[in-house]
């Protein structure tokens, strides 16, 4: 697949490539991006390098993983990374971090939602779930404030800088955005209350 860009009222969503390399490795020095997101700490210029010269791209091209920079309409300044990584064929894992200087303004969350509407639309998935590593507020107020379901705490289910950590799950499917689903939806109906037999 060819990039795809992408716009909001505030910001203009594109793939980064080459000529992003020193804006993105100047941002990704901020100790809270590297505390809280699986990026490699110390975050070097190679991995920056690798990132935008080859990663970026090639899950564009076989289809695996869609990065965007986030960039604001009116000055171009990075405010932040958004990627949907593709984990079956009807469902992704988003992935996001803002930059120090423009947290706060509600630029992550206008990116999410664009991104999570073009992924029901255009790839025809049915969910697309959001993780973070119990503790990361941030990231879990902006899933909140997206409409995601949280549904949960798995344990031991992330590994950051060589730890095992639990994380916090969630969900926005397409009918969370008024969309239709590829496939028919049976939720669960709720509990009875009845203890569940032993096996």
């Amino acid at each position: 697949m060819e990039p795809v860009t992408l716009t909001t009222d505030r910001l203009l969503m594109r793939t980064v490539g080459p000529q992003d390399t020193d804006a993105v490795y100047e941002a990704v020095q901020d100790p809270d991006i590297q505390r809280w997101t699986t990026l490699p700490s110390p975050y070097l210029y190679e991995h920056v390098q690798s990132f935008t010269h080859h990663l970026v791209p090639e899950g564009w091209s076989d289809g695996s993983m869609f990065t965007w920079g986030l960039f604001l309409l009116e000055g171009r300044n990075l405010v932040g990374m958004l990627n949907l990584t593709m984990r079956s064929m009807s469902g992704a894992e988003i992935g996001f971090w803002g930059t120090k200087e423009h947290r706060g303004n509600g630029y992550i969350t206008e990116a999410v939602l664009t991104a999570s509407r073009w992924a029901f639309v255009h790839l025809a998935i049915d969910r697309v779930e959001w993780r973070a590593e119990v503790g990361n507020t941030p990231s879990r107020a902006v899933a909140v404030r997206t409409g995601f379901t949280l549904e949960g705490t798995l344990r031991s289910a992330m590994v950051n800088q060589g730890v095992r950590r639990d994380c916090w799950v969630g969900s926005l499917l397409p009918s969370d955005l008024s969309l239709p689903s590829t496939a028919p939806y049976l939720p669960a109906r709720p509990s009875s209350g009845r203890p569940v037999p032993e096996a």
